[in-house]
């Protein structure tokens, strides 16, 4: 996506973390304090936040396999007229992105595989880099502006 596309920028955090399982509830209040700054309704920021977990859940199960000694980076970028998020880990990498991206296809058995349908889902647009053995970045956006 062309960023002039996405007006000017507004607001930006960036934060790093180690990957632990109750950081997931950290990543949902700080997405959630910076996306409600836009005129967003209650379900739009609940969808927003669910997408951001999905995505550091999968950094710290899949990405870091559970190891508490990766960190993972979550950008959140309000612009004019988008909201983007950006989940960065440099754990094991997806071998196979769109077979990952399926419903109920996960690395773990345990699992239900729904992460990549709820961020689908719930934002506008996902990009998903990934490189065996040097990590995955997701990048979710929602757009502000109807």
């Amino acid at each position: 996506m062309n960023t002039a596309d996405m007006g000017k920028l507004l607001n930006k955090v960036t934060m790093e973390f180690s990957s632990i399982a109750e950081n997931v509830g950290l990543a949902r209040v700080t997405v959630a304090s910076v996306a409600s700054q836009a005129d967003l309704t209650l379900n739009d920021l609940e969808e927003i936040k669910v997408a951001t977990s999905e995505a550091v859940s999968n950094a710290i199960i899949h990405g870091y396999e559970n190891r508490r000694d990766g960190r993972v980076k979550l950008e959140i970028s309000r612009f004019e007229n988008w909201l983007e998020i950006v989940v960065d880990d440099k754990g094991k990498g997806i071998e196979n992105i769109q077979q990952a991206m399926e419903p109920t296809y996960s690395s773990d058995p345990e699992r239900m595989g729904l992460g990549f349908v709820f961020m689908k889902s719930f934002m506008d647009d996902l990009e998903v880099k990934s490189e065996p053995g040097q990590g995955t970045v997701v990048i979710m956006r929602k757009r502000l502006t109807k």
